[in-house]
């Protein structure tokens, strides 16, 4: 009993270090693939910088690709787990709207879209999402695998729910080339204050973005939204 014991000790030691092996592979990848890109990125660079040995990129990734993939699953699953609980409520509330034959109205559309922008719109100001940024934009640039699936477990996800509601606004189709572009526009408005980050300081003279920007955003947000589907009625 005492070497069993000592054993199932061994193992979850083992398995310890691994995990933190691979979050350290993980962490610093991003900063780097997104500095330097899949090819500039060598595993020696990606191993010094996690303080690994070289051989852990194979062992725990089957080699640079792979970690590549896994980086772009980690940036995934990092903004799913800020945003997946106002996401899959949304989802649910529409849900229940069309098995009740009641739709969800103006008011409740223009307030479940704020909340989720305003989610979005902090994370994305935040110092924690500069990293994912520039792996992203590379991956917008030039898509690879690794654009296939933060697109497909994180970013579609997000564009259908939120283009409902700007369809229920537009009293449209969520699918009419409308609802879509005015989704990916409501979108980039928040997107803005990440990608374009330096330019956003200079044009409001502001030093950083702290609680105070925070909280302008956040505002910004409930003006865009709600405007959507008002254009016109005041003329």
């Amino acid at each position: 009993m005492a070497d069993r014991s000592k054993m199932k000790k061994i193992r979850k030691s083992r398995e310890d270090r691994g995990d933190i092996t691979r979050e350290k592979l993980l962490t610093v990848s991003i900063e780097i693939f997104g500095r330097y890109g899949f090819d500039g990125a060598t595993t020696r660079m990606l191993s010094e910088a996690a303080g690994v040995n070289q051989q852990a990129i194979p062992y725990y990734f089957d080699g640079k690709e792979g970690l590549y993939i896994a980086a772009a699953e980690h940036i995934g699953s990092a903004i799913s787990a800020h945003v997946s609980t106002l996401r899959d409520r949304t989802r649910s509330r529409l849900a229940e709207a069309e098995v009740t034959g009641t739709p969800i109205g103006a008011d409740e559309a223009r307030s479940l879209l704020t909340d989720i922008l305003q989610a979005m719109a902090t994370l994305f100001v935040s110092r924690e999402s500069e990293p994912w940024a520039r792996f992203l934009i590379r991956e917008q640039m030039e898509p690879t695998e690794a654009f296939k699936r933060v697109y497909g477990g994180v970013m579609k996800p997000m564009l259908e729910v939120v283009a409902r509601l700007v369809a229920i606004l537009l009293n449209e189709a969520p699918g009419s080339q409308r609802v879509r572009l005015r989704t990916l526009a409501l979108i980039g408005s928040v997107m803005v204050f990440r990608v374009a980050h330096a330019a956003v300081l200079a044009q409001l003279e502001w030093k950083a973005i702290g609680p105070e920007e925070v909280e302008i955003v956040r505002g910004l947000v409930r003006e865009l939204v709600a405007a959507i589907g008002l254009e016109g009625k005041n003329a």
